[in-house]
């Protein structure tokens, strides 16, 4: 049985350039933390965040050149996430709303 799957060498010239991505987006979030967005500040933070996830899972776990089944799979997850997050989200808001009308 052969492995007829090669793996993708990445220049390290684009190592560099992610790399690179990811301190400018570090020195982003700590600039931006020194601002008031009231409650945005979550969503500010996780947006960043998000970009900096997005850099490391498609170039240093190289999913950008993998199977597309491991996209997929990692994309699935996180959304499975995000609802859990938003069923976590209106709880919370309900609560609140009924223990601030006491």
């Amino acid at each position: 049985m052969s492995d007829s799957h090669s793996h993708h060498v990445m220049p390290f010239s684009t190592y560099i350039a992610v790399f690179s991505a990811l301190i400018f987006l570090t020195i982003i979030t700590v600039w931006v933390a020194q601002f008031d967005f009231g409650m945005f500040n979550g969503v500010v933070a996780m947006s960043i965040a998000t970009v900096k996830a997005a850099f490391v899972a498609l170039y240093f776990m190289q999913l950008k050149q993998d199977n597309k089944l491991y996209l997929v799979m990692l994309v699935s997850s996180v959304g499975f996430l995000l609802l859990l997050w938003g069923f976590t989200f209106f709880d919370f808001i309900t609560r609140v709303g009924e223990a601030s009308t006491l």
